[in-house]
């Protein structure tokens, strides 16, 4: 008996005991699951957000629209960096106090220039307050994916509270399946058979995170 008739006739084991013509999407699947875990407003889903950022090493900063500009190239000047990827719709007031060369996202962009950039700033199209997790979609305040994958200092600015969901099943209907979607929680890391953590291996060695609260 060949390896393929062993794994068909396990098969048909399986399914020994399923009406003829009844298809995968037939049986009544419950789905009862919990959309939210527990009840939360909307200034404590960004305080839970902010936790499980800080829980996953990024830094999160907090503050209002007239202080954002300043905030952000103060990062940018204690990071040391000296050039920025820009995404095209990215607000032009969100950097006019950063001392920075200024790098157009362009699709001719190889990785290794972008290598070469030390910091990118973009927005977000939302978050999510139980898991800590910031997603993009390539929005025109985002940029292409490559962008924030490659140079090793992210500054995502998150839009509180209307960018903030409490969970992951409330977050999917808000997101389109046909944009090349991004999540991130926390810095990119992993870890070896020993345990030991290595950030910056798939993407950014440091993240920050800017808690951008309504005017």
């Amino acid at each position: 008996m060949s390896g393929r008739d062993v794994v068909l006739a396990r098969i048909r084991r399986a399914l020994a005991d399923v009406p003829r013509g009844e298809g995968p999407s037939d049986p009544p699947v419950p789905r009862d699951y919990l959309r939210v875990h527990g009840s939360r407003t909307a200034g404590q889903n960004v305080d839970l957000l902010a936790e499980n950022l800080a829980e996953y090493r990024a830094i999160v900063h907090r503050c209002g629209p007239g202080g954002l500009p300043v905030l952000i190239a103060r990062l940018l000047a204690e990071r040391g960096a000296r050039s920025v990827v820009v995404p095209a719709g990215l607000e032009p007031g969100w950097l006019a106090g950063a001392e920075v060369t200024r790098v157009p996202d362009v699709p001719s962009a190889t990785a290794r220039e972008l290598d070469a950039v030390d910091s990118v700033v973009t927005g977000c199209a939302l978050a999510i307050a139980e898991t800590g997790t910031i997603v993009l979609d390539a929005g025109p305040d985002q940029g292409r994916r490559r962008i924030t994958l490659v140079p090793d200092h992210h500054i995502c600015v998150v839009r509180v509270p209307g960018q903030v969901v409490s969970s992951v099943p409330e977050a999917l209907p808000r997101l389109s399946p046909d944009r090349p979607l991004t999540w991130i929680s926390g810095p990119s890391a992993t870890s070896d058979i020993e345990l030991d953590r290595v950030e910056g291996v798939h993407g950014p060695r440091t993240l920050e995170v800017i808690l951008l609260a309504a005017g």
